[in-house]
């Protein structure tokens, strides 16, 4: 039976005493006893099935509560775009541009002329030049108010229509369809779920039209008997063609051809395309507006473009991202699969040197962050122990990982590789096996 004493769990920390202790005594008094002594349970209960070591119940009750800022987490899932991880990392020189930004700044100055200049300038410029096939630019708080903003300046009172297999769901329930008639529009929905025809938009145009409505269903794909209609035909309705692409792609990607693009949608015809900045063109979360000067100008003026206005530290971080586009999104989307094995293998070595079993396996990233559907990336991992996925999720630094199949794989892809060794560190302060 051997020496209880050895037993690491005879070392758990007594519940009142971890709720003496400063730190959590001031969570205590900020969430309330209960919902701390929650969280102390739960961390007891990890380290009574071996998940953690007793000396860390504390630190994992601490990162089960709110904090005061969010945590920044090492991403070892192998998608690119976790949408519960902030979706897009953003580059060193949005960082730095945020930095600077958070002080006094001149985004709505003129310093020559010391009055006042068109807010944003820089992105804004920095946005047309990356995308010239836009006569106009604009740039709102997110991809969604990018859509309300259109509907709002566009179809108040009148009617969009849109094809029934475009009208998704994009995501925390929030659905198209609920968003669009919120902003006062009427929707005229077109064709079936499957299959839409250019007589099913043309039959449905009339005086109350406002405009036609293309959405990129980039979280889900429908095959087998399908049809949509191209932009360049709907182009041809005689009304205005607003696009959502989605993901923020603003030039073609070989790697991605099915992903709708800015330039492409806008040389085929669109009159308007909306898309994110913090999906494909790896920024800050933005809503970006291209298209027909005179819509963007509508647009821009309407009193509803003041509620959903961009504040001055996205602002610099998409000039910077739009300055730099090699993205740590672009460069985990181009990563060479030999050289993410070589890293994973480095990093076994070192941790089988000091006495963690660890393999290299095959791995699949994705895209995620609702982009890309079905696109699948050749990627490695490192597989552990089903057991360490939640040491590490709650270590210092959090590393998140996936389990699949009952052991955690940690996928370098989205990992700096300046941080491979803090991941090595992180794993090696998981207590082994007894």
């Amino acid at each position: 039976m051997g020496d209880g004493r050895a037993d690491p769990r005879r070392r758990m920390p007594r519940t009142d005493a971890l709720l003496a202790e400063p730190r959590l005594a001031a969570a205590a008094a900020s969430f309330g006893r209960d919902r701390v002594k929650a969280a102390v349970r739960q961390a007891q209960d990890q380290a009574r099935r071996g998940q953690i070591d007793p000396d860390q119940v504390r630190d994992a009750a601490l990162a089960a509560l709110p904090s005061a800022a969010p945590r920044a987490v090492l991403n070892a899932t192998g998608v690119l775009l976790h949408t519960n991880l902030g979706r897009a990392a953003l580059s060193e020189a949005a960082v730095a541009a945020v930095v600077a930004a958070a002080g006094h700044t001149d985004v709505e100055l003129d310093l020559g002329t010391g009055r006042r200049a068109r807010r944003g300038r820089d992105a804004l410029d920095a946005l047309a030049a990356a995308v010239p096939q836009a006569q106009a630019v604009h740039v709102v708080n997110n991809g969604a108010a990018a859509l309300v903003l259109a509907a709002t300046a566009l179809a108040a009172d009148a009617e969009i229509v849109v094809s029934r297999g475009e009208l998704v769901e994009i995501g925390d329930g929030f659905r198209l369809p609920d968003l669009l008639t919120s902003t006062g529009a009427r929707l005229r929905e077109v064709g079936t779920t499957n299959r839409s025809t250019l007589a099913d938009y043309a039959a449905a145009i009339g005086p109350r039209t406002g405009f036609v409505l293309k959405v990129h269903p980039s979280n889900f794909q429908v095959t087998g008997f399908t049809s949509s209609v191209p932009v360049r035909q709907l182009a041809g309705l005689g009304v205005p063609v607003v696009v959502d692409i989605g993901s923020g792609l603003l030039a073609p990607d070989p790697l991605l051809p099915d992903e709708p693009d800015a330039a492409s949608t806008l040389r085929a015809g669109a009159h308007l395309v909306t898309a994110s900045g913090d999906k494909l063109l790896g920024g800050p979360q933005a809503g970006l507006l291209l298209g027909a000067a005179e819509l963007v100008e509508r647009l821009r003026r309407h009193p509803l473009a003041r509620a959903v206005r961009v504040d001055k530290l996205t602002l610099a971080a998409l000039a910077a991202t739009l300055g730099d586009p090699v993205t740590p999104t672009w460069s985990a989307l181009h990563a060479d699969a030999a050289a993410l094995r070589a890293r994973t293998e480095r990093l076994r070595d070192g941790l089988v040197a000091d006495g963690c079993k660890a393999e290299v396996v095959p791995a699949v990233a994705v895209v995620g962050g609702g982009g890309a559907p079905g696109v699948e990336l050749d990627s490695w991992a490192l597989s552990l122990p089903e057991r360490y996925a939640a040491a590490l999720r709650t270590g210092d630094p959090p590393v998140l990982g996936r389990v699949v199949r009952g052991r955690t794989l940690l996928d370098l892809r989205c990992v700096p590789e300046h941080a491979d060794a803090r991941v090595r560190a992180a794993v090696l302060a998981v207590p082994g096996d007894d």
